[in-house]
């Protein structure tokens, strides 16, 4: 690499070619104000504050001005210059902006460092006022220095543009876009904003903010499956502020509504403080001898009756270490293999479709892999929404110049910034993938050799792919054929494209095919493996999806995604849990609640999921619930699950808890408690090592700690994994298979994992969906996600987000509204062959004719008593994006 020599205050200094006297003079050791100034926006170089004196030339801003050979730069000589800079902006300020505590105020610590106080005698400066009429963020205009740092931020770090500056000269301010109240703005509330204004004119609310910090916990985010890390500053056990790690981390100092500012639920005076025993049909206090003796009886008696008489569902939301315990639970203990997590809801057809395409049940690459690459592909996925960090890389990768490819029936804000979009008719997605394929066949934009070396499977694809012409798929997707043609040329001719899908994909009859055709695409190009893209990656939704199914919390795999039928695996785990594992796969989550209906399930324990809320077909998992002898649930709130069952132990949330997640790419993460459990609160980790006590059993096990090394000593895929050494080295991909091993960010670099070390190209046709419109359900209705909430809401509609979403709506097409005389908040009662449910309807271009959106984070809602009980052939997982529904009038 080519570098740049000069010398900053006589010091000899080596820079990079390209770097500015800014880094040069960090390179020396030293420091300059830079109050203008984010290493992550772009420069403007307006504040003056980093002046340096430049030999020979003068006076420069080192923030925007190019280091050069052989320059002289002198630092401690301009000291006075940018002494007079500080002092200048400072004189146009009230004396209270150097009160800002200086860990909140870059402007402050900058004065006292110069020694610059506020102007002697009484200045008085014109009153601008306050914004407060956000919940998160609050606007004080009289200490703006229009720096526009947060213009800056809101744009290229968010890409939302929901700030700007307004006024003229010493009048200049930021201001919200649309020019009203910054809440009613286009603003998402991640923060960025604040975190980069360097005089505090942009902070958050709260009296605690006003005080010194007494600790700071890094931990891992609990929402979506980006796995933010973030920095979690408190004082007398209550939450200060949660702000964005930068170093190293996926997040790159970036976070969303929910990450940053979600977090006041953990106060809620509605928190499960005491177990709670159903009595006489009626829920109540119990001590936590009482209840963890009575479901241990319970458990021990069912257990000897017939062990697989008891099921488990896991949680997404628990750490890795939870995880791991809970499905030894009911292999060691129970003796079976009824363990499942909300993965069968969402991705399960990902962990399937991938390893049986590449041979892992992961994505195939880092996400930073996201900056090498020059096209994207997004498919069945609204990241801005669901996982705001990554919708907001993808959208800033597209405005440095990636092709962006949107496949997706709704038009979301990144197909809004999309060169092609294709809109598919819901269920059709395998004809839309098999007819990109074909594209690239006949364009010749396929990599012979890769393939040749490779995979297999491609003379039969080829036989197939004749059958999808561009044409053809039109008819069966609604895809125009020329922008089918379009979008596959896009991604063929891209040096390095990347495949990004969501649960669009999965959630479907046939999701499993979905995957696999979808992966097709990236064999083609040799975009995986050794190639030079992007890969294949699914974007979880849940904090720790990814890691729940890889502790093994699924009813065919033991840890690391070993099988249950296969000797060796069960041989290493019977020795680490001295107890012998069945061979027998277990129960998925939809044949649990089949059997509890029928009679053959006596015992359910739901870990942090409310399945009533969140699965399809509510009114059939009621009736499981009411048909179960006993529902053990484990949740913060009394949630319609918990209401419903015959045992809850309150348990702690995941800021209150130790361990481990897994994100979207594989990651594994430390998860540190930043304050404690309410009293009378226990962990599910502490809760199952409970309730096997008094079943007269010890699971081991007795940290965290020790959970995450006994998953690595029987799973091979995460044997080099510790806490201590996540602790030392930070994050770690697997695979990483010994202490040694440095973990594998990029997956297939020389083989893939399949027993033949060949990816397995997949032959699949289109097949229709389950679910089919007709004369009395003649709409579409499509399931997801809001940017401002998470999954069945239970945590974030106790914050205040629910200034931000309030309520759940109906998002309905302007011809559809007018047709059926809706206006704008109208209410529309739904109807499906299996529910109803009365939403608000908002009318919306997002959806096309004929086609209806909601969200499901709202419980009253009730949005899945309309979604049915169609499963993916090869998983289980749901069909929540294609039901039937007719629209109406409330009568």
């Amino acid at each position: 690499m080519a570098v740049v020599r000069l010398l900053v205050d006589g010091r000899r200094v080596e820079v990079p070619a390209g770097a500015t006297l800014l880094d040069a003079v960090r390179a020396a050791g030293l420091a300059l104000p830079t109050l203008c100034h984010d290493d992550r926006l772009t420069t403007v170089a307006s504040c003056r504050t980093c002046l340096v004196d430049v030999s020979g030339r003068g006076l420069a801003a080192a923030c925007s001005t190019p280091a050069e050979d052989g320059l002289r730069v002198a630092v401690e000589a301009s000291r006075g210059i940018r002494r007079d800079a500080l002092q200048a902006i400072v004189a146009g300020l009230p004396a209270r902006a150097l009160d800002v505590p200086a860990d909140r105020s870059e402007l402050a610590r900058q004065c006292a460092d110069y020694g610059v106080t506020a102007p002697a005698g009484s200045v008085v400066i014109p009153e601008r006022g306050v914004d407060h009429s956000h919940p998160y963020v609050k606007l004080d205009r009289d200490l703006c220095i229009a720096c526009g740092r947060c213009v800056r931020a809101c744009a290229e770090i968010q890409g939302t543009f929901a700030l700007t500056l307004v006024g003229r000269g010493a009048g200049t301010v930021v201001a919200p876009g649309t020019g009203g109240p910054w809440a009613e703005s286009d603003c998402v509330s991640c923060g960025a904003c604040v975190d980069t204004c360097p005089t505090g004119a942009l902070s958050e609310p709260g009296l605690l903010n006003l005080l010194p910090i007494e600790r700071q916990t890094r931990t891992t985010c609990g929402y979506c499956g980006v796995g933010c890390s973030l920095e979690v500053s408190t004082r007398d056990n209550a939450i200060m502020t949660v702000r964005p790690a930068g170093d190293g981390s996926v997040n790159r100092g970036h976070a969303c509504v929910k990450g940053r500012f979600a977090h006041g639920f953990l106060g809620s005076a509605e928190r499960l403080t005491t177990p709670l025993i159903r009595r006489n049909g009626t829920l109540a206090p119990a001590t936590w001898d009482e209840a963890t003796g009575y479901v241990a009886a319970r458990l021990a008696g069912i257990r000897d009756a017939g062990p697989d008489g008891f099921a488990l569902i896991s949680s997404a939301r628990a750490t890795n270490e939870e995880n791991y315990l809970a499905q030894k639970f009911a292999r060691a203990l129970m003796g079976t293999n009824n363990v499942d997590n909300c993965a069968r809801l969402c991705h399960a057809p990902s962990a399937a479709g991938l390893a049986a395409t590449f041979g892992l049940g992961g994505g195939t690459n880092p996400f930073d892999d996201l900056d090498r690459c020059d096209a994207i592909l997004l498919v069945g996925a609204n990241p801005t929404a669901a996982h705001p960090v990554v919708g907001s890389r993808i959208f800033q990768r597209v405005m440095d110049g990636a092709r962006l490819v949107v496949v997706d029936p709704r038009r979301t804000s990144l197909a809004r910034h999309a060169d092609i979009h294709l809109r598919p008719r819901p269920g059709t997605n395998v004809a839309v993938f098999n007819g990109l394929a074909h594209v690239l066949v006949r364009e010749g934009l396929v990599d012979a050799a890769f393939l040749d070396a490779h995979t297999s499977g491609y003379d039969e694809l080829l036989e197939l792919l004749d059958d999808y012409p561009p044409d053809r798929v039109a008819g069966i997707s609604g895809v125009p054929a020329d922008d089918l043609v379009r979008a596959a040329v896009m991604y063929g001719q891209a040096l390095a494209p990347a495949i990004f899908y969501g649960l669009g994909v999965t959630e479907h009859l046939h999701g499993t095919d979905g995957v696999r055709t979808l992966s097709n695409l990236a064999l083609l190009r040799g975009a995986v493996g050794p190639g030079p893209g992007g890969g294949v990656n699914p974007l979880r939704g849940q904090n720790n999806v990814q890691g729940a199914s890889d502790m093994g919390a699924l009813p065919d795999l033991l840890p690391g995604y070993q099988k249950v039928l296969d000797p060796a695996a069960r041989a290493r785990c019977a020795e680490a849990w001295r107890a012998e594992v069945s061979p027998r796969p277990g129960l998925r989550i939809p044949q649990m609640f089949a059997a509890a209906r029928g009679g053959a399930l006596k015992a359910l324990w739901v870990i942090g999921e409310d399945v009533l809320a969140t699965d399809p077909d509510s009114a059939s998992v009621r009736a499981a619930l009411a048909a179960c002898p006993l529902v053990i649930c484990n949740d913060l709130f009394l949630s319609p699950t918990a209401a419903a069952a015959d045992v809850v132990f309150p348990v702690a949330a995941w800021l209150e808890k130790d361990g481990t997640f897994v994100n979207f790419d594989r990651r594994f993460q430390r998860v540190r408690a930043a304050v404690a459990p309410p009293s009378g609160v226990r962990t599910d980790f502490a809760v199952l090592h409970a309730v096997a006590a008094r079943m007269g059993a010890d699971l081991g096990c007795a940290t965290p700690a020790e959970a995450m090394a006994e998953c690595a000593a029987v799973a091979p895929l995460f044997g080099g994994i510790s806490h201590s050494r996540l602790d030392r080295d930070g994050p770690l991909h697997w695979p990483c298979g010994s202490a040694g091993s440095p973990g594998t960010p990029r997956l297939y670099q020389d083989r893939f994992a399949t027993p033949d070390g060949l990816a397995h190209l997949a032959a699949r046709p289109y097949l229709p969906p389950g679910e089919q419109c007709d004369a009395e359900f003649p709409f579409l209705l499509i399931t997801g996600r809001r940017a401002e909430h998470y999954n069945s809401g239970s945590m974030t509609r106790r914050t205040d987000n629910l200034r931000l979403l309030a309520r759940e709506t109906l998002d309905v097409g302007p011809g559809d509204a007018a047709g059926l005389g809706l206006d704008d908040g109208d209410p529309v009662q739904l109807g499906s062959r299996h529910g109803t449910a009365v939403l608000r309807a908002r009318i919306t271009d997002d959806v096309e004719p004929g086609q209806v959106f909601a969200g499901f984070h709202f419980p009253g809602a009730a949005v899945n008593s309309l979604t049915s009980p169609v499963e993916d052939e090869v998983t289980g997982c749901p069909e929540y994006k294609l039901t039937a529904v007719r629209l109406s009038r409330p009568g």
